[in-house]
Order: C-alpha cells, then structure tokens, then sequence
C-alpha cells in the first residue's frame, strides 16, 4: 500500500528506508502465501515452491498472457514490419501496388550526377553499405557480349560496326540483368542510367521502376575545377587532385598524367549535354526524385544518401 511506502506526504527519496520497507512487505507477502492451503497446479496457473499457488494472469511472460495479447500484437507488428520495410527502401505508395508483410524489399535505386560529382565514389559506398548489385550501362553490354544472351548479339553487333547500341537493345540488356537471381535477392543500384527521357520511358514501358532517384547537384564551375584538376599515375591506375587530393611524393607527382579529355572545354562541352539530359528526365521521377548537395565531403554526402533511401547504417 501507498500508506506503508511512505504514505502520500511527497518525501525525499531514501533508498535505504525504502529497500527496508520493500522487504517488509515482501516477507509479509510470502507469510500470507504459506498459509494458504495447497491447489493443484493447471494450465492457469504456476506452481511454486512453498506450494502457493499464484495465477497465471499474474507473470507477465506466462502463456495466459501470451496467448491473450498475441491476436492484438500480431496485427500491430505486421503494420509495423509493413510500414518500416516502406520506410527504410523509400517505397513509393502506387495505385495497384501491393506489399506482403513477409515479402523482403529490396533497394531498387537510380543514381545521377554530372561528370566528377562524385557519384563513382558514393555508389561505392551505397552498393557496401545496402549490398545491393551496382549496375552501369558498360558493364552490363560487356557482360550480356560476352555471355553471348540474345540481346548481347545484338549489342554486339553494334559496337563492332561502331554504331551506337540502340535505346531497345539497351533496355533489354538492362531487363534481362535485373530480373536474374542476385538483382532479385539483393536489390539493385543503376549508376547514371537512363540518361534521356526516350531510356526513361523504355524503362518504365519495361516495367522497371525504382524506388529512389537520386541526384548529385554540384555547380558546373566545380565540377570544372574538379575535372581540370585530375591526374592519373599511369603505373599503379590512382587517381589524383593537384589541389584537393595531390600525389604523395615527388616521385609520383613527376610521373602523373593528364586524361586528353579532362579539359575545360571538353568538360563544359560534356556538362552541357548531361545537363539537357537531365532535365528532360527529371519530370519523369519526380515522385520519388531525391536531390542532394554534393559540394561537401564525400562522409557527409553518404549521410543524405542513406537518409534519402531510408536505410538504417
């Protein structure tokens, strides 16, 4: 009772006076229930000891309470699981879309960004962290070329006689690459494709959609003085920034070369056009367009990465 715990005046907590007044009434509690005559124990209640019988209602990891409160729970943990799975993948609430509660859901995620913007290194960092399969248009024409699929003749064709693999060929590359086991298991991430607004529509025609778009801002003159700044050590393949990352040692810094195309001009040139592209894709992943600032370093840019597809790192 209130009155034997210190009665209902406010006082100062004393834990020595209390554990005192706590082991008083325990013991009294436990002189009560050796009085009492002994009951055969049931499936309510639990056997104890001294032969006292305490209802099963009364242990809150007893069965009777389990069982009580696992129709309600069940429910609310199936919403729950639901909404967390939404929430973490950045899932898209479509009309005609349904999600299992016991159905894993995956990263499907597109990323973009200019030349230099950072994007190799954060799909890195995305594809370690989600372990989700990393996927660029080359890769995966090389891949289908040489395991010799259909389309992969196709593509092949192409690129033998110098032409530009055609948007359809490219979609079906794209198609047959996300539907095999490891996409489907893991999730995928799409490096800088589609670039125009016919790939966006073929994806979509495909019934490939994604979750996530996200896209890497950085003014055009950094991303300048990003690409005018790269060097590369032709004996070991590093790359370096004579400003933001320079070589280590005069050694390597004598040996560095210059990409023919990093260049102002041909960067202005190639930024010019990717940003015509993007605008006209845009509109078309407007519901689940995700942009962020990729002026900082690259720990903080993962930071609105993860918090953009929800996932808990």
């Amino acid at each position: 009772p209130a009155e034997f715990l210190g009665g209902l005046q406010p006082q100062a907590p004393n834990p020595a006076r209390m554990m005192y007044r706590l082991a008083i009434l325990a013991a009294a509690v436990s002189a009560a229930a050796a009085m009492q005559p002994a009951a055969p124990a049931n499936a309510n209640s639990i056997a104890l000891p001294n032969s006292a019988v305490v209802p099963a209602w009364g242990r809150r990891n007893s069965p009777l309470v389990q069982q009580a409160a696992q129709k309600g729970w069940e429910a609310r943990a199936r919403a729950r699981a639901t909404k967390l799975r939404a929430r973490s993948w950045g899932v898209s609430q479509r009309a005609g879309t349904t999600m299992s509660a016991d159905a894993p859901q995956v990263p499907r995620i597109i990323i973009a960004g200019a030349p230099a913007s950072g994007k190799g290194t954060q799909c890195a960092m995305i594809k370690d962290s989600l372990n989700c399969v990393h996927l660029s248009t080359g890769d995966m024409l090389r891949a289908a070329v040489e395991a010799g699929t259909e389309v992969g003749k196709l593509a092949k064709g192409y690129m033998e006689s110098g032409q530009l693999v055609p948007d359809d060929v490219i979609i079906g590359i794209v198609k047959e690459r996300l539907a095999e086991p490891d996409c489907q298991a893991q999730g995928w991430l799409l490096d800088g494709f589609p670039r125009t607004k016919a790939q966006a529509d073929a994806l979509a025609e495909a019934g490939i959609v994604a979750d996530t778009f996200l896209l890497l801002n950085v003014p055009d003159d950094e991303l300048i003085e990003r690409v005018v700044g790269r060097r590369l050590d032709p004996e070991t393949g590093d790359i370096y920034h004579m400003k933001y990352s320079p070589p280590p040692t005069e050694e390597i810094a004598a040996r560095v070369t210059q990409r023919s195309d990093d260049t102002e001009e041909k960067a202005r040139v190639r930024l010019e056009s990717y940003h015509k592209n993007i605008e006209a894709i845009r509109d078309s992943y407007k519901p689940i367009l995700k942009e962020i600032d990729g002026c900082r370093s690259k720990a903080e840019v993962f930071d609105d990465v993860m918090e953009c597809v929800g996932a808990k790192v």
